[in-house]
């Protein structure tokens, strides 16, 4: 199912009724063409042969009920997966992917070991959403945030991640706040720039996880052609075109990069206006070990007492290998 082929069916009737289609949709959150009562048979008819709804789904829930992982198989039969996380204070998020597998490789992530095999279309990012807007239904619950934080890099597929964004954000679609949506980039400059020129109130993420440009380079391979330095310019720039925070996310890797005089370099790099940084225990995906609990505490100390407003980031799936560099295609 995609937009285009909806509007394109649509197209001989009333311009009314691309907004009925629409309302059926995301609204409505129907799972079968017949239960759009407000349409025509005749095109309920044509809508359930040319652009069923129905998902090809598994799901995997967490024990403490807070994570559920869908993996998804698309058209091709290539696999994607997607989170909801359910907050203590009601909100409701969705972790989308952008591509399936992805292309960087970094070290601590699982998802590009099972290499690239595609950009993901607009729709295919967005059924994401409605897969698990229609599973919140049943408890009578809605989406609340979407992050662009699952498999690949979002802004290397940057017209089907613009696409998305404005389906999501539209009012006739799911209508989610151009607030409650984020993107987490590796440091795609070009994408960073983007951004800031088209979705100004999207939130901005960046994938640090280093204090230095030789030990990012080692953990992102990424960091070769985009370091630290010209990354940091583009959030600069980022801050002086839409004066939003920006997040540093930063997984916390045992005797890697968790160390005090570690922590006191990130001070020295992220102490500007509107930076902030989120500490990410790292997740088993079969290389490293997560920093301790009381060395993470230490190195959260360190910061806060710089200044620098400094978060740490609940482990949502680790069990069902939902967390944050866990997610991977799997037959």
């Amino acid at each position: 199912m995609d937009i285009e082929k909806l509007e394109k069916i649509a197209e001989s009737e009333p311009d009314f009724r691309m907004k009925q289609v629409k309302k059926a949709v995301f609204h409505d959150l129907i799972a079968d063409w017949i239960e759009a009562t407000t349409l025509p048979k005749s095109l309920r008819e044509r809508l359930e042969k040319e652009a069923p709804l129905e998902f090809s789904a598994e799901v995997f829930p967490s024990k403490d009920g807070r994570t559920v992982k869908a993996r998804i198989r698309l058209e091709d039969g290539l696999l994607v997966e997607t989170v909801l996380m359910k907050h203590t204070d009601k909100r409701n998020t969705i972790c989308v992917s952008s591509q399936v597998g992805c292309l960087l490789g970094c070290e601590f992530c699982k998802t590009g070991r099972g290499g690239f095999k595609r950009n993901l279309t607009a729709m295919e990012i967005v059924e994401q959403v409605l897969f698990f807007a229609r599973h919140l239904k049943d408890k009578d619950e809605k989406i609340t945030n979407v992050v662009f934080m699952g498999m690949g890099e979002p802004f290397l597929n940057w017209e089907n991640l613009k696409r998305a964004i404005e389906i999501l954000n539209d009012d006739n679609c799911f209508g989610i706040g151009a607030r409650k949506i984020s993107v987490s980039t590796s440091g795609i400059t070009e994408g960073i720039e983007k951004l800031a020129r088209e979705f100004p109130q999207v939130n901005l993420a960046i994938s640090l996880h280093a204090p230095d440009e030789k030990l990012r380079g080692k953990l992102m391979p990424v960091n070769k052609k985009y370091p630290l330095e010209k990354v940091l310019r583009a959030v600069d720039e980022y801050i002086k075109n839409t004066n939003r925070k920006v997040m540093f996310e930063y997984v916390m890797i045992k005797d890697v990069n968790d160390s005090e005089e570690q922590a006191k370099e990130l001070v020295k790099l992220l102490r500007r206006p509107l930076y902030m940084i989120n500490l990410i225990a790292y997740n088993p995906t079969g290389r490293f070990k997560a920093s301790p609990p009381e060395k993470i505490k230490k190195f959260k100390a360190i910061l806060e007492k710089a200044g620098i407003f400094t978060t740490q980031r609940y482990r949502f799936g680790n069990d069902i290998e939902a967390a944050c560099g866990q997610l991977a295609s799997q037959k």
